[in-house]
């Protein structure tokens, strides 16, 4: 159930990739090019934003499935000369954690990439954020009484743990101890909704339904807190993220058996036009999700 339940971390990621994508490309340009170190830096910022926007609006998931790892490489490479540059370091943690999560169909190369990002976004945060550097193994109480004093410098680095954790609990669903992690990212992402939700369409609010609908009312599960937060999730992305009603679909209505919700949701999916700026990748996928899950829920209801 919680292996199902995370993958919808990933959609987030894919659209976090803009700024990952604008600074690898612009660092390679620059430690390439020669002549006027302004026009290269903004030559090489405007081919980055459209790379970046041209993976997002890629309808064929394929496509970047086959292209992201030479960007790994490049990343991978241009830490060797810069090991403890914070934005290198979040920039590797999430597109390692999105290609772990999204393409990597072999269980045990899910969990050496998505530790790979897990290992980058720890780099990150505690050079910049020195309570940060404590996450890993601080109990949480004492994580939570960390979380107040984030600001907007050290946004980017701690979101970009909380994706790279997500993404290494979903590899790592069959260790107690990953699991054993869930509250205090959920308290993390609760800190960071102020910080995104403007810019996020929602992602964080659907993060949020996903931690709450991981367990049934009986385990302690929050169900109905989880219906208020992908609901809102959707009314942030105006209906047009197709994730979150998939997830919607496959965390709340799965666990309370609303088979009427659940095939009324995946049938809006499936009928809504999967291009929309910045999301057309990420609907692509969603679409294929509920394919299958409306097929699988004849036997599931």
């Amino acid at each position: 159930m919680v292996n199902l339940a995370m993958t919808a971390w990933s959609h987030l990621s894919w659209r976090r990739l803009v700024a990952p994508v604008r600074l690898m490309l612009a660092s390679a340009v620059l430690l390439s090019a020669t002549g006027c170190a302004g026009l290269v830096s903004s030559a090489a910022s405007r081919f980055a934003d459209n790379l970046g926007m041209a993976v997002l609006n890629q309808p064929d998931p394929q496509i970047v499935s086959d292209g992201a790892p030479s960007y790994l490489l490049l990343l991978d490479s241009l830490l060797e000369g810069n090991p403890d540059d914070p934005a290198l370091l979040s920039a590797a943690a999430d597109l390692y954690a999105a290609y772990g999560a999204v393409f990597a169909r072999d269980p045990e190369r899910a969990k050496i990439l998505t530790t790979r990002a897990l290992g980058y976004a720890e780099r990150a945060i505690c050079l910049e954020y020195e309570a940060g550097c404590s996450w890993p193994s601080v109990p949480f109480q004492a994580f939570e009484a960390s979380l107040p004093a984030l600001g907007e410098k050290q946004i980017g680095s701690a979101s970009s743990y909380a994706v790279a954790s997500l993404a290494y609990i979903r590899a790592h669903s069959d260790d107690w101890g990953a699991l054993a992690r869930l509250p205090h990212i959920e308290a993390l992402v609760l800190t960071l909704v102020p910080f995104t939700q403007d810019a996020d369409r929602g992602a964080m609010y659907n993060y949020l339904g996903i931690l709450n609908s991981l367990r049934p009312p009986a385990l302690g599960g929050q169900p109905e807190v989880a219906r208020e937060y992908f609901e809102k999730a959707i009314a942030l992305s105006e209906g047009r993220d197709l994730a979150i009603k998939v997830e919607f679909a496959r965390g709340y209505a799965r666990m309370l058996y609303e088979q009427e919700l659940h095939d009324r949701l995946l049938t809006e999916v499936l009928a809504a036009d999967p291009e929309a700026d910045g999301l057309t990748l990420t609907n692509t996928l969603a679409q294929r999700d509920a394919t299958q899950l409306l097929e699988s829920g004849k036997d599931y209801f």
